[in-house]
């Protein structure tokens, strides 16, 4: 039986594009004991792969002709362990291939209520456990509190937003257009949103937020980093949950003064979401009755077709995406 793959051809210099990447084909070896074969149904798009690109991320590496790491919902197709049926829907680091072989630990069933597999990717998925944890976990967001947001409506933010207004907190956002701000104004209900290409930010964060910023979940970092550090409240909860701004770049901000952290009694954390793996079914019980009914509003970007990912992947990291980026096999 064989398989496609989207293997790393070369490494690029600031944004990544399909001619950095091969669809290759190749062989599935038989299943050892103890094996699944799943057939990948939903592939995972996310920045932090531009990370494995270049060295930099904690998951490890990547090195020419490398298959492309990423988390998928799959359907198991041939099963050589009792406890993982054919048939059954499990979230797994199947890559960018049509198939993978899995170890039967290596794999999670799915939430057979959830209406659409997908949503184990996005908003019930590693998005929006990163989400719950920044906020809840680790910022312990309660009502009153002011929320800062950039990348306001992608996977993460668009659901910090959400989780934000569910906890009475007020919610600022960051887009880069005017139809993102209207997007997430108009169905992520925040009380405002910034577009970060039309006027003068700072002038803007002043005005909305004049008694300080409550809790910065920083997506971005870069120059984001700062001018928010400069505006947090006595108090304030910075969460460092990513770096879309420099993922392109071979260079990194020096970052905000640390005395601008130190006047706000800040306290700052590093978020990642493997650390919280054990709150997951909590985060899903809490949050899958408000998928379903709608009250949690669920945008994807889905693309159609592995040989769709290098440039999907690439409409990501230039923030062209609307929600969630995935790819249908």
């Amino acid at each position: 039986m064989k398989k496609l793959q989207v293997q790393l051809k070369a490494f690029p210099d600031g944004e990544a594009r399909p001619e950095h990447f091969d669809l290759v084909q190749t062989e599935l070896p038989p299943l050892d004991e103890g094996e699944v074969l799943c057939a990948n149904r939903y592939l995972s798009l996310d920045p932090y792969m531009r990370s494995q690109i270049a060295g930099r991320h904690t998951s490890g590496a990547l090195a020419l002709g490398d298959v492309m790491r990423g988390e998928c919902v799959s359907e198991v197709i041939e099963s050589r362990h009792v406890s993982v049926p054919v048939g059954t829907l499990v979230r797994c680091m199947g890559g960018w291939q049509t198939h993978s072989i899995q170890s039967a630990a290596a794999v999670q069933p799915i939430a057979k209520s959830l209406s659409k597999p997908s949503y184990a990717l996005s908003v019930l998925g590693m998005p929006g456990l990163t989400a719950y944890a920044g906020l809840h976990i680790l910022a312990q967001a309660k009502a009153g509190d002011v929320v800062l947001v950039p990348a306001a409506t992608g996977a993460v933010g668009g659901t910090v937003g959400q989780l934000a207004k569910l906890a009475g907190c007020t919610v600022i956002g960051i887009a880069g257009s005017a139809d993102k701000c209207r997007y997430a104004r108009e169905t992520l209900a925040y009380d405002a949103c910034i577009n970060r290409r039309e006027g003068d930010l700072r002038e803007q964060l002043d005005a909305l937020a004049p008694n300080g910023v409550d809790i910065y979940f920083d997506l971005v970092g870069g120059e984001f980093l700062q001018i928010a550090s400069e505006r947090l409240a006595v108090g304030a909860r910075v969460i460092l949950c990513g770096l879309m701004a420099e993922y392109n770049s071979t260079t990194r901000a020096g970052g905000p003064p640390p005395g601008l952290w130190i006047k706000a009694r800040a306290a700052v954390y590093g978020l990642v979401v493997y650390d919280f793996e054990q709150q997951r079914d909590e985060f899903i019980s809490k949050y899958l009755p408000l998928v379903e009914s709608g009250a949690l509003t669920v945008q994807e970007d889905i693309a159609l077709g592995l040989e769709q990912a290098p440039e999907a992947f690439g409409r990501l990291m230039r923030g062209e995406n609307q929600g969630k980026a995935l790819v249908k096999l």
